[in-house]
């Protein structure tokens, strides 16, 4: 289908409240269609060959939204999680589940939830998926700094370089490519760090609109690029 997969793959869910709206719901609704379109995700990925992915799905500046959508995102984030627990799906593709932010400013029974499942599928290799919750990039760099500064107090400034901050980031790995849905042509504090040398795609079709197809032809585009890397 392509001749050349990249390893790791970014995404900015975004759309999802929008799509709900073009459907004459309220628009915290459309979470749900949201979410499921991340099962299809992870099994496009398995075939396409990609060995992680990267899913923005809640960030930091999210907490700031409507409290009702709010208490209707932790329950499908707990219902979700607790299901990809006992999914035999999961383990028997491989797929191993990371979390990435500042997970303490979830409530614990969430928190619990999260914590069980990547505790689970810590040891499956054949597709890492990262959820990027209450994660922002800014504060990303700035725990990674309170980390070195925890454990060497005493820290030389001409030790502390790019392997010394990139080692005590939540996520270490860096993506090939980050697609954003929406239509927005922005990053919104997704992966900052990580995403130097990301190609971006930015599409108009809304996350829960998204196809295989569309994942397909990004690749391909991808595979046209010429990745300098600077040089």
């Amino acid at each position: 289908m392509v001749s050349k997969v990249p390893k790791h793959v970014g995404l900015i869910l975004d759309g999802n409240r929008r799509f709900a709206k073009k459907l004459g719901l309220q628009p915290w609704k459309g979470h749900e269609f949201g979410i499921k379109k991340i099962e299809e995700l992870l099994k496009w990925c398995l075939e396409l060959g990609v060995k992680e992915l990267t899913l923005y799905s809640f960030s930091t500046e999210n907490f700031n939204r409507n409290k009702q959508e709010i208490k209707f995102l932790f329950n499908l984030f707990k219902k979700k999680f607790e299901q990809m627990k006992n999914d035999s799906k999961i383990l028997k593709n491989g797929v191993r589940i990371n979390l990435i932010g500042r997970i303490e400013m979830f409530p614990a029974d969430i928190r619990k939830a999260m914590l069980e499942v990547a505790e689970k599928t810590k040891n499956n290799k054949k597709l890492i998926v990262n959820f990027a919750l209450a994660y922002g990039g800014r504060q990303e760099i700035i725990d990674s700094f309170k980390e070195i500064l925890k454990n060497n107090p005493n820290v030389n400034l001409n030790k502390i370089n790019e392997e010394l901050i990139t080692k005590n980031l939540y996520l270490q790995s860096e993506p090939d490519l980050i697609i954003r849905p929406g239509g927005e042509m922005r990053m919104s504090n997704f992966l900052l760090w990580q995403s130097s040398y990301a190609e971006l795609f930015f599409i108009e079709k809304l996350w829960p609109e998204f196809t295989k197809e569309d994942l397909v032809n990004i690749i391909k585009e991808f595979n046209q690029r010429q990745r300098r890397f600077g040089r």
